[in-house]
């Protein structure tokens, strides 16, 4: 059983995720803009030139350019205090440059887990590891 906190958090994961699932950049970018604190944290490896808000869209588009039918199945979530873990799988057809990748055509299904830190409800951090090997695998 949650905390109240910890209820406050998953919903508003639940919130972002599906968003994302939404396949509509615009209602992402929405969702983004309601859940996240204006200053998160997006710890990533990506070179990005970008940060916050900005930087978790750019990387939505990237994804949704190349898989348009992008799907994250959330697999599990787990609350603790101010933070939430979530293990997902992802799958989508390979229809827009990846990775310097040219479309393929090809179905992907790859794992990630991202941690998410709340603050007032509001997700204040993310870091996350992504199966980017598999990814690029399936993709030849």
């Amino acid at each position: 059983m949650y905390t109240a906190e910890e209820a406050r958090n998953v919903a508003a994961f639940e919130h972002y995720h599906s968003a994302g699932n939404a396949g509509d950049l615009e209602v992402f970018g929405k969702a983004v803009d309601e859940a996240f604190a204006p200053d998160f944290l997006f710890h990533t490896p990506l070179p990005m030139g970008t940060t916050g808000h900005q930087a978790l869209k750019q990387v939505w588009e990237t994804l949704l350019r190349a898989y348009p039918d992008l799907h994250v199945e959330v697999q599990d979530v787990l609350a603790d205090g101010d933070k939430i873990v979530a293990r997902n799988t992802v799958t989508g057809t390979h229809r827009g440059e990846i990775h310097g990748i040219a479309p393929t055509g090809r179905k992907v299904s790859y794992d990630e887990i991202f941690i998410l830190r709340f603050a007032d409800g509001l997700i204040t951090e993310i870091w996350g590891v992504v199966d980017v090997l598999a990814q690029l695998r399936q993709l030849g």
